[in-house]
């Protein structure tokens, strides 16, 4: 009920015409195999809508009656740029995606105490952009379910049985069904050169935290790019809250064409995360999480008028004490501007 209320959201949202600028479809994939594994965090999708510039949350005629109604009640999350002498840019964010993550033995069928839980994560999510030239602020909330509602187990051997993969034997010991809540601030600035016309870099750094039963931690990090036509959007969408960045159509030239290479990295400090904690209000399996965690990737992209495709490499620190040694996973993502 709740995935159908949040696509009808979405579907609202998407389908009024009086917002003047584009729509932005962000389509994200990660998945270990990719590194020629099959454990840990295994894999991740989300989609997600991001709107048109709307003049405001509030009062812009163009936003639908209803989401201006609901907005009244989140007025005090807006985020707001420090600048305000600058143009700003609103946009909204529709999101919903799942993740899977499962431990290293796929034949054991009892719990391993060394080894993190079986869990999964369905969730869908509504948000707020504000930008300026340099500056994005990001809120959001997410809503899901942890446990076998999230279908994470019906998920990975679907997949596993078309790709004539193993299946994982231990579902029977996941997470237990929990309610998910999730809110997300996150703060980028971008610095940006040009050594001519088509050749340039940039530098994108965030800062931000994560607050709920399902995660809660403080962030930071940045990322460096390098490349031909760079595109005037806050870096490589990520598959994170608030990574929903990018914006194909939008480049520093009128070229509609553009390659580049980057390296980010993201640095957390985790208070709790569901995954490796286990169930907030029921007994269940959960590892001693480290307090510090790091992902630092590697990729390539690629914009083509309306169109921006990334494929990156992923490293992810050790996130529990029993654990060997770190994990890494590929990510793809697609954005499309109409």
């Amino acid at each position: 009920m709740m995935l159908k209320k949040t696509l009808s959201i979405a579907a609202l949202a998407a389908s009024a015409p009086v917002m003047a600028s584009e729509w932005t479809q962000n389509y994200y994939f990660e998945n270990d195999l990719f590194a020629n594994t099959d454990r840990s965090y295994t894999n991740g999708v989300r989609m997600s809508a991001v709107s048109p510039d709307v003049t405001s949350y509030l009062d812009d005629p163009s936003v639908p009656l209803w989401l201006r109604r609901a907005n009244t009640y989140l007025e005090p999350f807006y985020p707001v740029p420090e600048k305000y002498g600058e143009e700003v840019k609103r946009k909204f964010i529709f999101t919903l995606g799942q993740q899977i993550y499962t431990p290293s033995d796929s034949e054991r069928t009892t719990l391993d105490p060394n080894d993190r839980p079986y869990a999964g994560w369905l969730y869908a999510g509504f948000g707020f952009h504000a930008a300026t030239a340099n500056k994005l602020k990001s809120v959001e909330f997410n809503l899901g379910i942890v446990g076998p509602a999230s279908f994470a187990h019906e998920t990975q051997d679907f997949v596993h049985k078309i790709r004539g993969i193993e299946q994982f034997e231990g579902w029977d010991n996941q997470l237990k069904n929990e309610l998910g809540l999730q809110l997300v601030y996150e703060e980028k600035q971008a610095w940006r050169w040009d050594f001519s016309d088509d050749l340039g870099y940039d530098f994108i750094s965030h800062y931000g935290g994560s607050i709920g039963n399902v995660a809660s931690y403080l962030n930071a990090g940045g990322e460096m790019r390098f490349g031909w036509n760079l595109p005037k959007d806050f870096g490589t969408s990520a598959l994170r809250p608030g990574g929903d960045n990018s914006s194909p159509g939008a480049t520093r030239t009128s070229r509609n064409i553009g390659l580049h290479g980057f390296i980010s990295i993201d640095g957390r400090i985790v208070l709790n995360n569901i995954f490796l904690d286990g169930n907030t209000f029921r007994n269940s399996h959960s590892v001693s999480k480290k307090h510090f965690v790091a992902d630092g990737a590697i990729g390539i992209a690629s914009t083509y008028e309306n169109w921006k495709v990334s494929v990156a490499l992923v490293h992810r620190t050790k996130e529990f004490k029993q654990q060997g040694k770190g994990h890494a996973f590929g990510s793809i993502t697609l954005s499309y501007n109409y």
